[in-house]
């Protein structure tokens, strides 16, 4: 007696306008696609993506990283994006640059880095 297994079809919808979070800290990047309510689409980093140790944080590191989430977005049918940046690491224009040449529309480039209002005191100087 065989059983026959049937698999369900993954709901596949389709979007317009979506998001794309691109969070570059000094060791890592990682960008994340959503849509407007903020279900996440697609994410990758530059981990993910193979790359290990200082490499991480490098332009060419953030561009395969947002290569391969632009194509998981033109597949869910994103075609405009706003883009929302925040870090201060090394592959910010490079992902928006890959995004563009990925034949994406770029709506707004919105930077959330967090900026201290002089907040923590400092450490001491070094003595050396």
């Amino acid at each position: 007696m065989e059983k026959t297994f049937t698999f369900r079809k993954k709901n596949s919808r389709n979007y317009n306008i979506g998001e794309a979070h691109i969070k570059s800290t000094y060791n890592n990047i990682i960008i994340t696609l959503t849509n407007k309510k903020g279900d996440v689409i697609a994410w990758s980093s530059a981990g993910k993506m193979g790359f290990k140790g200082s490499k991480k944080n490098t332009p060419y590191a953030a561009q395969i990283t947002a290569e391969d989430v632009a194509e998981k977005g033109l597949n869910a049918g994103i075609k405009k994006l706003k883009v929302i940046v925040k870090g201060p690491g090394a592959g910010r224009d490079a992902a928006i640059r890959a995004l563009v040449n990925k034949n994406l529309i770029l709506l707004v480039i919105k930077d959330i880095t967090p900026i201290p209002h002089n907040g923590c005191r400092p450490p001491k100087k070094r003595r050396i």
